[in-house]
């Protein structure tokens, strides 16, 4: 007998507006803050308390323009703010290590913006360390923190599409020139700033690989510009991966069962719909506006809010097992493709 739905199930993500207030230092002055500040503040009761800035003056020009009440010269100082009681890690992605890890041995809750960490021995690091201090740790993947990604789920755990055969996604942008994705100290190339949705969604449906086969072709700037990835599951599943920095694609993500279809609407990552299609020609559709960032970064807050009033130390939309696995996968393609760090990164 088919388990195809007869509609699609309710999103059991509540209002962020209900989740109990944590008093938030955000470390690292840039784009993806603003971002944050602006969700936050438009769909949460949070409260912004602090930011810090190795630049004591970048960080008092930030709280300043978003009315944040305190700035800190360094990470540490804002770490130690007693009106802190967590810090969302918004650092380049070289330095997400560090400022988590004095956060945490501060004492504070940790949401730490995707990739926790440049390595899987950086994650490894910073969840053994989370543990020791019994403080929350989490990656700010926040797809999977969509009201949208709860139905998805809730679908995939009823066996919905039958057994699962295929999973594939893709992300591809364009940058400026001059832009940090184009810098090889700060980690570049499309692998951990884009590479890590469509990995994250395909491992997060499959689960770990048995098998993985990665290429990938150099960009002129000289980091990766382009990568493809094979993967294959135990069991038969298969997953296909790409990510580049060469322009703008659908950004969508397919998932095929034997029963039905599943399929995301571009970006995938991001608010939006999708539509589910039984092999008999059935169709359900999830209808939700495309949104950006503003519209979906507040759930995610909303989420580890209310995850530690409830004493847990991570979060269940993203366990840190998740985030390991991500980055074991990550390291393998960097291994297959030749992609080197930053040669300040001492944690390979």
């Amino acid at each position: 007998m088919s388990s195809f739905p007869d509609a699609l199930p309710e999103s059991r993500v509540p209002d962020s507006r209900d989740a109990p207030v944590l008093n938030w230092g955000i470390a690292g002055p840039g784009w993806i803050a603003e971002r944050f500040i602006e969700s936050v503040r438009a769909h949460t009761h949070q409260n912004l308390a602090a930011v810090g800035s190795r630049s004591a003056a970048r960080a008092a020009d930030f709280s300043a323009k978003h009315s944040i009440p305190a700035s800190h010269g360094s990470y540490k100082e804002l770490a130690q703010d007693p009106n802190v009681d967590i810090v969302y890690v918004a650092t380049p992605h070289p330095h997400h290590f560090d400022v988590a890890m004095t956060a945490i041995e501060s004492g504070k809750h940790v949401l730490i913006e995707k990739p926790m960490g440049i390595t899987a021995t950086e994650v490894a690091a910073i969840i053994k360390a989370a543990d020791a201090r019994q403080v929350f740790a989490a990656e700010a993947m926040w797809t999977f923190f969509l009201p949208k990604f709860d139905v998805i789920t809730q679908l995939l755990e009823a066996g919905a599409l039958g057994e699962l055969v295929t999973v594939a996604a893709e992300y591809g942008e364009y940058f400026e020139p001059g832009h940090r994705i184009f810098d090889q100290d700060l980690a570049g190339g499309p692998l951990l700033d884009l590479g890590t949705y469509p990995l994250a969604f395909v491992s997060r449906v499959m689960g770990a690989p048995d098998t993985v086969a990665a290429i990938g072709t150099q960009h002129p700037s000289g980091v990766n510009g382009q990568l493809s990835t094979l993967l294959y599951f135990a069991g038969g599943g298969h997953g296909t991966v790409n990510t580049h920095l060469h322009n703008f694609t659908p950004t969508t993500a397919l998932i095929t069962g034997t029963e039905a279809t599943l399929h995301i609407d571009g970006p995938f990552n991001m608010p939006g719909g999708f539509t589910l299609r039984h092999h008999d020609g059935r169709e359900l559709r999830y209808d939700q506006a495309a949104g950006a960032h503003l519209e979906g970064l507040h759930f995610e807050a909303a989420a580890v809010a209310r995850c530690i009033a409830q004493g847990l130390t991570q979060a269940p939309q993203r366990p840190l097992a998740d985030t390991l696995m991500t980055l074991e996968l990550a390291d393998e393609i960097r291994r297959q493709v030749g992609i080197t760090l930053p040669e300040t990164t001492t944690r390979k």
